[in-house]
């Protein structure tokens, strides 16, 4: 978990009016929803947008051992006193910033049932530790993502949760769109940042592999950052992209082979 303040504007490149309704949804006290693949910039755009409103950020990255009291508070031991220590969810509200909950559909479910007053008219939340009631003020937002390509059976969240939300699909940006976003990120040059875009996009395109997801943006960046500082190219497409999509010799191959087709 992490509380980001960044005075500057973190760079965020706007592929339809996904920052229109994030400032709509913020004015009229909705919660948000973000929907898309793993590492196509939903977290990078919440940051931007919490800068470009100038509210504090709470982001807290989901896993399976989160639970309510992680994001409400509990009592600790300070000094040879207990005293009760706000969680991020907490801070955000109290002090009216952006509480932004990473793949919450990796949290235990008795998150869902302490975010719920927060997700409508009431956007109030109860501590039954303090006693405190807390109503959120009109500058409170809380935004949520998840991955809906990546669930299994026990891990999907319920419709009566996400129907709590306006929501916002992504995906990954068009070649036009993310070759910019990689030379900018990296400092590469544009005939290298365009291969390794078009590698991504025939990865993505891809069936009957062993993937379960397609090469993220993020990780395009870090293979052209390596480029970038010098790395070979098949070095740093090993590291950067085959390695991290798969642990099966055999997928591994296909993709250098997909990666010698692209580069000759």
């Amino acid at each position: 978990m992490r509380d980001l303040q960044t005075p500057a504007l973190p760079f965020y490149q706007p592929v339809a009016d996904e920052c229109a309704v994030f400032e709509t949804a913020h004015a009229n006290g909705l919660p948000l929803l973000l929907k898309g693949p793993t590492g196509c910039g939903k977290t990078r755009f919440v940051e931007h947008m919490a800068a470009r409103l100038g509210l504090p950020l709470h982001t807290v990255a989901c896993h399976d051992d989160l639970s309510a009291a992680d994001l409400i508070g509990r009592y600790l031991l300070k000094g040879g006193e207990t005293v009760w220590v706000d969680g991020p969810l907490t801070r955000a509200v109290r002090t009216g910033g952006i509480c932004y909950l990473d793949e919450v559909v990796e949290a235990r479910k008795d998150v869902t049932v302490v975010l719920h007053p927060l997700t409508d008219d009431r956007r109030r939340l109860v501590i039954d530790r303090t006693g405190e009631e807390l109503v959120a003020p009109p500058s409170f937002m809380l935004v949520a993502s998840y991955n809906p390509g990546y669930q299994n059976i026990l891990k999907k969240l319920k419709p009566s949760t996400r129907q709590r939300f306006v929501s916002i699909g992504f995906d990954f940006p068009a070649p036009e769109v993310e070759t910019p976003v990689v030379m900018r990120e990296s400092g590469l040059d544009e005939g290298r940042a365009t291969a390794l875009v078009r590698l991504a996009g025939k990865i993505r395109s891809l069936s009957g592999m062993d993937l379960e997801e397609g090469v993220s943006t993020r990780l395009l960046i870090y293979a052209a950052t390596m480029i970038a500082r010098g790395m070979a190219v098949d070095r740093a497409i090993e590291a950067a992209i085959i390695e991290p999509l798969s642990d099966e010799p055999d997928t591994q191959q296909a993709l250098r082979d997909l990666a010698a087709v692209i580069y000759g």
